[in-house]
């Protein structure tokens, strides 16, 4: 049933074709789940598709969530080796865990961080092969740690996204992060998701089935760029 729902997925993101040109190329892409549902397999799925053999894809990984062993773990289950596309230079991995805002120690204040942050991802498109500049993808584990990061600062965490987001113009890359939205639960829906919800070109929710919890059936997931729904 699983890998079944994943070669769905492939389907609808158009990841089951040629894998060049990316389909993703220049696109936004928000994966939102909740506690019940978590969609960290939707970010999964799409690092083995970014590292295949047929693919030039260069990942930029953004890690507030988990260290890179837990990644690697999850990777060589999949049939890929994170340790392999590192040393090869696809995998370039940032691992933000232990930090509250890149360099706070130093005395800066949380939207400097976040802007030192940017400019590191700048300078390592920038230092790629011209060859590779074109097959980008950044990937950010999750939105809502690099709030937390920046102390609540969710407009420098929003000023950070529309960096990042210009890139996709800029480079051509794409951009996918996760974000946890039931975090919010106990409020209104605050700027921070409408803001990401605005910028994606395409959002994949993981959520509970509306029938309640099932034995073989752990939630569903549904593509507002493909108006499909489909289980997992």
């Amino acid at each position: 049933m699983e890998n079944q729902n994943l070669n769905l997925l492939d389907r609808a993101l158009g990841l089951d074709g040629p894998s060049e040109p990316w389909p993703l190329s220049g696109r936004v892409v928000l994966i939102e789940d909740c506690v019940e549902t978590s969609g960290s397999f939707v970010l999964h799925q799409l690092v083995k598709r970014s590292l295949s053999p047929t693919s030039s894809n260069v990942i930029i990984f953004v890690a507030f969530a988990n260290p890179f062993s837990h990644y690697d773990r999850i990777l060589r289950k999949l049939g890929c080796n994170l340790v392999t596309q590192r040393d090869n230079k696809r995998f370039i991995f940032f691992d933000m865990l232990m930090l509250r805002c890149p360099d706070v120690d130093e005395g800066k204040s949380s939207e400097g961080g976040l802007v030192l942050l940017y400019e590191k991802i700048l300078k390592t498109i920038c230092g790629l092969p011209g060859d590779k500049k074109d097959y980008v993808t950044i990937m950010i584990d999750d939105i809502s740690l690099v709030e937390v990061a920046a102390n609540g600062g969710s407009d420098y965490v929003l000023d950070f996204l529309h960096y990042c987001h210009a890139l996709t113009s800029e480079f051509d890359c794409s951009l996918i992060t996760l974000n946890h939205e039931d975090i919010y639960s106990s409020m209104e829906r605050p700027t921070l998701i409408l803001q990401m919800e605005y910028l994606a070109d395409i959002l994949i929710k993981a959520e509970p089935l509306s029938t309640g919890l099932a034995t073989d059936v752990h939630g569903q997931v549904w593509l507002s760029d493909y108006l499909s729904s489909q289980r997992t």
